[in-house]
């Protein structure tokens, strides 16, 4: 698939420009997304904001989830002869080199993270790397007129490390994303009392980036129904925080209050596989023809 090799930051244009001519599709009960023309915005740009292209594409990805499921894998190697490397949040590499890879091309972090990388900036904001840094979060976090608790943060972390590529999305796109998740789920994200996850923008936003994406440590969406399914952390690098099926059922599950929808987003994932050239290794998994109807293709809140 051709790329324009752009992470398109236009406002004109709300399609998906670099994906090209799109392959004909079987049946089924999805649509094929709608990719984001993407805006971002540099921190250290003065408001007010001068929208930029991110020019970046990637002929190969390996987008490395935080999972459990990476812990003694051995995959680093393999990530790290991938052209791109993409991270999320605070995942970090020292220490777990052999098994998710130490190299990192892009990490995208959302405005929960921003503490733990401020904390832990020596490790993870490594200038040396050339790494580009994407942050997300509500508008009411990034806001530019001194409110703004994240922006504040990154730009006076955009002063003392002036080399740092770091970008914000804006509000105008953190709205289609809302808008990509209602057309692949049908649900509407605020009716739903649901928070988009990293791995939501991150896997969209690779999309754009990569002709192929190679996904490591995710679990295809109807791993946790099975009982005997391997107990995992949820994140590799805690390895005695809470279990990975049990934190995303309970996000499933939930009604009150705000929770990831984490299975539901990997039934979307699992079905932009079918058209996309996007792959899942550990666990290995591919997912089945549209000719056999599945349950798990359809949204459950």
């Amino acid at each position: 698939m051709a790329r324009s090799g752009n992470l398109a930051f236009s406002e004109r244009v709300f399609s998906w420009p670099a994906l090209g001519k799109e392959k004909e599709r079987a049946p089924g009960p999805w649509k094929a997304p709608k990719a984001m023309c993407f805006t971002c915005q540099p921190v250290s740009c003065p408001s007010p904001p001068a929208f930029q292209p991110l020019k970046m594409h990637c002929r190969d990805c390996a987008l490395v989830t935080s999972s459990g499921h990476l812990l003694h894998s051995r995959q680093g190697s393999q990530i790290d002869q991938t052209e791109c490397v993409i991270r999320m949040n605070d995942a970090p590499t020292r220490g777990y080199g052999r098994d998710v890879g130490n190299r990192t091309s892009l990490r995208v972090i959302a405005h929960s993270s921003i503490q733990r990388i401020l904390r832990n900036r020596h490790d993870l904001l490594n200038v040396s790397q050339g790494t580009v840094f994407i942050f997300w979060g509500p508008s009411s976090y990034m806001r530019r007129d001194g409110k703004g608790q994240v922006y504040n943060n990154l730009h006076l972390l955009s002063q003392v490390l002036p080399r740092l590529k770091a970008f914000m999305i804006t509000r105008h796109k953190m709205l289609q994303f809302d808008e990509l998740f209602k057309q692949e789920t049908g649900k509407d994200r605020k009716i739903s009392n649901t928070w988009l996850s990293t791995g939501w923008f991150t896997m969209t936003i690779a999309l754009e980036l990569c002709d192929r994406i190679n996904v490591y440590g995710m679990v295809p969406p109807d791993f946790c129904r099975d009982p005997n399914h391997p107990s995992v952390p949820y994140h590799y690098y805690e390895p005695f925080g809470p279990d990975e099926c049990t934190m995303y059922l309970s996000h499933e599950r939930g009604r009150k209050g705000s929770h990831h929808r984490f299975i539901t987003e990997k039934r979307v994932f699992k079905n932009w596989a079918r058209t996309f050239n996007i792959h899942f290794f550990q666990p290995d998994w591919k997912p089945e023809s549209l000719a056999i109807n599945h349950p798990e293709n359809k949204p459950v809140f």
